[in-house]
C-alpha cells in the first residue's frame, strides 16, 4: 500500500512540474549526455594515432578486413574474383595550418557521439517517458535497445560495406592530367557521410512502427510505393559503389530488405490496432445489450 501511494505521489509531482522545471530536467539530461560524449571524445583524441591509423584510415588499406570478406563471399557463392578488390594507394594531405589538430578534435567528438548513442538515447527516453500513457509505454517497450542496435548496425554497415566500395571508386576515378590527392578534411567528411546517415537510415523500421501506431502510415501505402523505393535504392547503390552490377547488388539488397522489414512492422502494428478496435467494439455492443 505504501509503495502504491509513493508511486501515485511521484506521478502527481511529475504532473505538477512547471515549464521551467521541465527545462531544468532536460538541461541535466543534456549535461549528462555531453559529459559521456566529451569523455569518449577525449579518450579518442588522446589515442588519435591508433584511432586514425586503424579506424579512420582502415578502409584505405588493402589489409582492411572488408576486402577479405568480399573476396571470400564472392568465392563462396561462385562469383570468383569479381568482388575481390583493394583500394589504390591514397596519399592524404592537410593543407591548413591547424587542419590536423582541428580535424582530430572534431572527428573524435563525432565518434564519441556515435559510441555514446545508446546512452544519449537512454537519457532522451528518460526525459520523455514520464509524460507517456501506460499503453504508449507498452507500445515503446525496448525502444532504447532496438534504436541503439539499429543505429550501430547502420553505422557498421556504412563503415564495413559502403566505405570500402566508395573509397575504392572515388580514389580510382581520375581525370587525365589531374592527380587525385584528397585532403584530410575531405576524406574524413566522406567517411562520416558514409556512416552517420546510414545509422539514421537503419532506424526506418522504428519510424515505420511509430507512424503505423499513430495511423499516419500503413503497410498498403508502403506496398504501393514499393517500386519507387526500389528505384531509389538502386540509385543510391549506383552512386556510392563502383560501376558494376555485383557491387551495386551487395549494397542495394540490404537497403531494400530494410524497406521490406518496415512493411512487415507496419503490417503487424496495423493488425494489432484493428484487432484491439474490434475487441473494443464488441465490448461496447455487449455493454449496450446488457
Amino acid at each position: 500500500m505504501r509503495i502504491k501511494n509513493t508511486t501515485v505521489k511521484k506521478k502527481q509531482e511529475e504532473k505538477d512540474m512547471s515549464f521551467f522545471d521541465h527545462l531544468e530536467e532536460l538541461r541535466w539530461h543534456i549535461i549528462r549526455s555531453l559529459v559521456v560524449i566529451i569523455t569518449i571524445g577525449i579518450v579518442l583524441f588522446i589515442n588519435n594515432a591508433w584511432f586514425f591509423d586503424v579506424v579512420l584510415f582502415g578502409p584505405t588499406k588493402p589489409s582492411f578486413i572488408s576486402y577479405r570478406w568480399f573476396c571470400d563471399i564472392g568465392n563462396a557463392i561462385g562469383l570468383g574474383e569479381s568482388v575481390c578488390f583493394s583500394p589504390p594507394y591514397i596519399k592524404k594531405q592537410a593543407i591548413g595550418f591547424a587542419e590536423a589538430f582541428t580535424t582530430s578534435i572534431s572527428v573524435s567528438f563525432i565518434a564519441g557521439f556515435i559510441i555514446a548513442f545508446p546512452y544519449v538515447f537512454w537519457e532522451f527516453w528518460r526525459f520523455i517517458s514520464p509524460g507517456l500513457y501506460k499503453h504508449e509505454k507498452n507500445a515503446a517497450r525496448g525502444v532504447v535497445f532496438i534504436c541503439s542496435f539499429l543505429f550501430l548496425l547502420g553505422v557498421s554497415f556504412g563503415y564495413f560495406v559502403i566505405a570500402p566500395f566508395a573509397v575504392n571508386f572515388l580514389t580510382g576515378f581520375t581525370i587525365p592530367g589531374v592527380e587525385n590527392t584528397p585532403t584530410l578534411d575531405s576524406y574524413l567528411n566522406y567517411i562520416i557521410m558514409f556512416t552517420l546517415p546510414t545509422g539514421l537510415v537503419f532506424e526506418l523500421p522504428v519510424v515505420a512502427y511509430f507512424l503505423a501506431h499513430l495511423g499516419i502510415l500503413g503497410p498498403q501505402s508502403m506496398r504501393d510505393f514499393r517500386r519507387h523505393a526500389f528505384v531509389v535504392v538502386l540509385i543510391v547503390a549506383a552512386v556510392i559503389t563502383p560501376p558494376d552490377a555485383v557491387s551495386q547488388c551487395l549494397i542495394a539488397i540490404p537497403l531494400y530488405g530494410l524497406y521490406e522489414v518496415s512493411i512487415l512492422v507496419a503490417a503487424r502494428v496495423t493488425a494489432r490496432k484493428e484487432k484491439k478496435e474490434l475487441e473494443e467494439e464488441e465490448a461496447d455492443r455487449k455493454e449496450m445489450n446488457s
